[in-house]
């Protein structure tokens, strides 16, 4: 099947719950996208709430404290909230990999197997029976126990712990989360075989993200092209090929269905979103060349520091940036050109939506 880059990002949007119809809970959206990365706690809640119908910060905090939500490192060592039933066999696929991937690092911070294994047994033993910790108070009672947790140690070692499935970061805790035990936090949870993971880890990612490139998705897990191929065999029909000026893009066959059956609508092609830096929109794929122009990358990633901007995005490209400024945290709108009439009045409603979010 045959498709422009246009249809590409429609159904992106489509399938993210950005344009047509948004999910009722942040909890829904993190089941449709399966992971949304949240280094950036604020920023993270942002980018659930913007997909929903109406929910508020207090709502995500509250599926956060109910345990529908979880936060942790399911994949390529970055923060993502996760559905809780789906981390352990997510890890499953990506610890082996994330853990060797890390023992240069380890030596240098003089981390062995003795270290992990001492914070360990503390740290279950601080957490049995439904407990939970803040990250200052850990280190503070891994330090009162001769463990050094200075120079990124600490760090290393709650992640460690957390990529191994011993804990994750589940209730709120002041601006934060709390470490809790994962099997008292989540005791039930799916499991799947090896293929059927691949398989399961590939669907729900086009779910979320379609239509993307094999690649896109071999490098937001940080797995392996033999086993998204593995996957994609598995799914058969479920998933179906389109091919944009050269370029294969997957997508599943419901989503394609959906976006041939729904032409856009005016209030999709009016549409001006004001998504939060570290998007799943933007850095759920290796390739973004279809969603931003270069000549704006250096305005998105200032200094090549690593840090995204808040993006504003209107029919699916990225047009400029925002902040929050004032004393009230009002959206502060840096288009990259001049935007039209109706872009301006939808922008305004995308502030509105982020005041009551946010409020």
């Amino acid at each position: 099947m045959t498709a422009s880059r246009t249809d590409v990002l429609r159904m992106r949007r489509l399938a993210q719950a950005i344009d047509g119809d948004r999910e009722h809970s942040p909890a829904d959206v993190v089941r449709r996208m399966l992971a949304v990365q949240a280094q950036d706690f604020g920023a993270a809640c942002w980018a659930l709430g913007l997909r929903t119908t109406d929910a508020t910060r207090s709502d995500v905090l509250a599926d956060l404290d109910a345990g529908r939500i979880v936060r942790s490192w399911p994949m390529r060592g970055t923060l993502h909230f996760v559905p809780t039933e789906d981390l352990r066999w997510m890890l499953s696929v990506t610890t082996e990999r994330m853990v060797a991937g890390l023992a240069r690092r380890h030596a240098e911070l003089e981390l062995a197997d003795h270290d992990f294994g001492r914070a360990r047994d503390l740290l279950v033993a601080e957490l049995e029976g439904g407990r939970s910790i803040g990250r200052a108070d850990l280190m503070a009672l891994w330090e009162g126990n001769g463990i050094a947790t200075a120079g990124q140690r600490g760090y290393h070692l709650i992640y460690y712990l957390a990529q191994t499935g011993v804990v994750c970061w589940g209730p709120t805790h002041r601006t934060q989360q709390a470490l809790v035990l994962l099997d008292e936090w989540a005791p039930q949870g799916r499991s799947l075989e090896e293929d059927e993971a691949h398989a399961e880890f590939l669907l729900r990612y086009l779910t979320g993200h379609g239509p993307a490139t094999l690649k896109d998705f071999v490098w937001w897990t940080k797995g392996t092209v033999a086993g998204a191929k593995r996957g994609l065999a598995v799914l058969g029909d479920a998933v179906t090929t389109l091919e944009v000026e050269g370029t294969s893009y997957l997508v599943t066959a419901e989503l394609a269905d959906r976006a041939a059956a729904h032409p856009e609508r005016r209030s999709e092609r009016d549409a001006v979103h004001l998504l939060p830096g570290f998007d799943e929109y933007l850095l759920g794929f290796q390739d973004r060349s279809p969603i931003l122009e270069d000549e704006h990358a250096a305005a998105i990633v200032p200094g090549g520091n690593g840090v995204f901007q808040p993006i504003i995005v209107a029919r699916g490209r990225i047009v400029g940036t925002w902040r929050t400024g004032g004393a009230k945290g009002e959206p502060e709108a840096r288009p990259f050109g001049e935007l039209g009439a109706g872009q301006r009045a939808a922008l305004a409603r995308s502030a509105r939506a982020y005041r009551r979010f946010a409020d």
